[in-house]
């Protein structure tokens, strides 16, 4: 495929940097009272307002020809009909096959539809059981408790889902066990009766060393505390797809729930995955969760590509990202209950398209993705929001709203409203004055999208999640990149595997660079202290 920056659509847009940044996002209002209407989209209580991004029509359309020079919707179409598109792996990606209703074959074929419809409904099955009290703890007891262990897409999905349907959760208590330092561990431990805890395993491989660390501490205690020889068998599930390592653990390879090859960790929290959202807030709440997504699915795979939230989100992306070299951009939630989501889409955004090569193994010449970062919204104002107003680097912002609490949440919507409507249009028009001290002025024309959910329900977290998934996948395409390998992941582990037995001993230090034996050396005199 043509390099990026060797198409005629490209050469038109950089060509024209200049003129895009000088651009007075303002004026384009003032020029158009009924801009809003036309540069926004609206589908199923979900609403992105790209209105204040420095786009014309000419410019929108020139972006648009842009995708289609790039094949967005050929590549998307690959990618739905199960299509091996992640070539270095030589792999289907077929997230989506996950949120396809029962009955329904999906892009995929009945095989793979069938092999989900089966898996899920031995979730929901199993969940409620354990929910219900009917299995139990290997002593008797009812599950109150649950850990998951695992990291990464293992992690972060779930923990996102959870904390942010937290309202409805009336299922067992979820805690989540990822890093290897011994917090999370030592907190969990603290709070978990030992005889009311199920543990979820959680890794593809069912070798990831973190995950296996955690789950050799967690299985330890369980033997430790629990009067039962059965305790692994009635309080350990695995969730993986090497069965063989199962058997390895001590554990029962028939209870095991599966992952698929076809599906990365980062797009997982659909699959068994989420079986920890299952058992906190029920399969009611979690069918819900994979039918907004779905609608997000369908939206992406038939709207056309004016009318497309996942490829208009990801043209400003790219527009700001590559064109006009914007390198970070910031995602602030007005609620506190979307306080995972900046890291999240860290993990979904960046796995995915932090690459410098091509999916032809060439090197790229232009930037790809940006680091994302954010914090939710109110806090935020009072922390780096200094930055996006009179900083020297322009930051694109997504902020993210809720118009409706769910029944029950407290707070007041009129002033988080007010903040988050007043902080796009402050980045917009910024603030003048020849009178006005230079310290005080903000330069303004600071671009921003506005996501705003009818409500925070389980289907529009759906589909907000899936949304950010297929515009990370339309960026890919536009940049011609493998969005689905992570190679890079695993350099940094392979090199954390052969220092341990140096740091362990101190030997053999002269085999390593001179920073990494003296870090070593003075960890090592530290801990004899």
């Amino acid at each position: 495929m043509k390099p990026l920056e060797q198409t005629p659509e490209y050469q038109a847009l950089a060509a024209s940097r200049s003129a895009i940044e000088a651009q007075s996002i303002s004026a384009l209002f003032a020029d158009d009272p009924a801009r809003f209407d036309e540069f926004s989209i609206d589908i199923d209580g979900l609403l992105l307002d790209y209105s204040k991004q420095p786009l014309t029509r000419d410019l929108r359309d020139q972006l648009l020809a842009l995708a289609v020079a790039r094949d967005v919707e050929g590549k998307r179409d690959a990618m739905l009909a199960g299509e091996a598109i992640n070539a270095s792996e030589g792999r289907s990606v077929l997230h989506t096959a996950l949120r396809v209703p029962d009955g329904n074959d999906g892009w995929a074929g009945r095989a793979i539809a069938r092999e989900v419809e089966q898996t899920r409904k031995a979730m929901l099955a199993l969940a409620e059981a354990i929910r219900s009290g009917e299995r139990t703890g290997a002593t008797g007891k009812p599950i109150r408790h649950v850990i998951n262990i695992g990291i990464g897409g293992s992690d972060l999905g779930p923990r996102l889902v959870l904390e942010a349907l937290s309202p409805l959760a009336d299922g067992p208590q979820v805690h989540f066990l990822a890093n290897v330092d011994g917090v999370e561990l030592e907190q969990a431990m603290a709070v978990c009766d030992p005889e009311a805890t199920l543990v979820l395993v959680v890794s593809k491989s069912f070798g990831t060393v973190e995950t296996m660390a955690n789950a050799h501490e967690v299985m330890a205690w369980l033997r430790r505390r629990v009067p039962s020889d059965a305790v692994l068998e009635q309080q350990v599930l695995a969730i993986t797809s090497n069965l063989d390592r199962v058997r390895e653990l001590g554990l029962d390879p028939a209870l095991a729930l599966p992952m698929w090859d076809w599906v990365g960790g980062r797009y997982s929290l659909w699959s068994a995955v989420g079986f920890a959202i299952l058992l906190g807030i029920g399969g009611q709440a979690f069918t819900a969760l994979l039918a907004g997504a779905h609608a997000m699915d369908r939206h992406f795979a038939e709207a056309p590509l004016a009318r497309n939230m996942p490829v208009m989100m990801a043209l400003c992306a790219v527009l700001n990202g590559t064109v006009l070299g914007r390198r970070s951009q910031a995602v602030v939630p007005y609620t506190e209950r979307l306080g995972k989501l900046s890291a999240y889409l860290q993990q979904l955004v960046m796995e995915s398209n932090g690459k410098s090569v091509s999916v032809d193994g060439e090197p790229i010449a232009h930037p790809t993705s940006p680091v994302i970062w954010g914090q939710t919204g109110t806090p935020g104002q009072h922390a780096f929001f200094q930055a996006l107003h009179q900083g020297s680097d322009v930051v694109p912002v997504d902020f993210i709203g809720v118009a409706r609490a769910v029944a029950g949440e407290k707070g007041d919507p009129l002033e988080l409203t007010a903040n988050l409507f007043a902080q796009s249009q402050a980045l917009m028009q910024g603030r003048h004055g020849e009178h006005l001290p230079a310290a005080r002025l903000c330069p303004g024309n600071r671009p921003s999208n506005t996501l705003l959910l009818d409500a925070l329900t389980p289907e529009r977290l759906g589909a907000l999640i899936a949304l950010y998934e297929h515009r990370t996948f339309v960026e890919a395409a536009i940049w011609g990149i493998n969005a689905f390998d992570q190679f890079g992941v695993e350099l940094g582990k392979g090199l954390a595997a052969d220092l341990k037995p140096l740091i362990a001993d101190g030997s053999g230090l002269e085999t390593v660079d001179a920073s990494t034996a003296g870090l070593i050396s003075r960890y090592r005199a530290w801990r004899r202290r």
